[in-house]
Formats: structure tokens, C-alpha cells, sequence
């Protein structure tokens, strides 16, 4: 537990209504800029600073079981907790990749759409499938491809 003396308020007044990050009107990207400023070496958070890809990796596992768990209590309350848990973990490690120079979350969104358009060649292209099991064979094969062009 934290020593209470170690938490101060920049506000003056209650802690849980202190809020310095004005919103831009975009959450997607008050939620990048959320990530960057807990991050940001001096003025950020102590512990997400020390935190890497390695020691994240648990948070997010565990984030992704509790979207599972809420999904079959069929509780869309708590789903969407959950799954603003999992896409903080998401933000976090691209955070992370950024930092080093790897890439950014906009490449990860980038690199997602191409991916999804690239398997949806029935709505995105002029493939015809006339059915869910017809599409989830077409699936498999695409990612059979992609792993196979991966290896080499």
C-alpha cells in the first residue's frame, strides 16, 4: 500500500475529482494523449514508467479473461470496463513500442484495418461467399498464407 503522504492532489480539492486532461472532444485521442503523459519520464506515473512489454503482459492476459467472464455473465456493463481494460493494454504496449522507436498505435490501428479489409475480400473486393462456414474456410486459408509468408 502506498504511503498517503506520497499521494498529493495538484487540485486543492478532492483528489478523485481532480482532473488536469482536458478533453479534446476525440476519446480516442484523449486516451493516447492519457497514455503518454503517465508515461512521460518526470511528470508521469511512477509505476507505469517502470512498467515494460514483459511485466504488462500479465495485466493484459488478465484483461482479456475478465472481457471473456463479463461476456458470459452477459453483463454489457461490465464488458465495457472490460474491454476499456484490454484496449488500455493495447495502448500501453504501443506506448511502449513507440517510445523505443518500434512504431505507433496509429500504425497499429493502420496495420489492423489492412489485415481485416485484406480477409474481407467478399466485402471489400469482388470474392463472392454466400455463408459464415464457407467464409470461416476462406479465413483459415488466408491465415495459413500469412504464416506462411511470415516463416520465410
Amino acid at each position: 500500500m502506498p504511503d498517503p503522504a506520497e499521494i498529493k492532489s495538484t487540485g486543492g480539492g478532492d483528489p478523485a475529482e481532480d482532473r488536469s486532461l482536458p478533453s479534446s472532444g476525440d476519446p480516442w485521442r484523449d486516451l493516447v494523449t492519457l497514455m503518454a503523459r503517465l508515461r512521460t519520464p518526470g511528470t508521469g506515473c511512477p509505476w507505469d514508467l517502470e512498467q515494460t512489454f514483459e511485466t504488462i503482459a500479465p495485466y493484459t492476459i488478465e484483461e482479456a479473461y475478465e472481457v471473456a467472464d463479463a461476456i458470459q455473465k452477459k453483463d454489457m456493463g461490465e464488458l465495457k470496463g472490460e474491454l476499456g481494460d484490454l484496449l488500455f493494454q493495447s495502448v500501453f504496449h504501443a506506448r511502449m513500442a513507440e517510445e523505443a522507436g518500434h512504431f505507433t498505435i496509429d500504425d497499429v490501428v493502420r496495420s489492423l484495418v489492412d489485415k481485416m479489409v485484406d480477409r474481407h475480400p467478399h466485402v471489400f473486393g469482388d470474392k463472392v461467399i454466400h455463408s459464415a462456414d464457407a467464409q470461416t474456410g476462406a479465413w483459415e486459408v488466408m491465415k495459413a498464407a500469412e504464416r506462411a509468408r511470415k516463416a520465410k
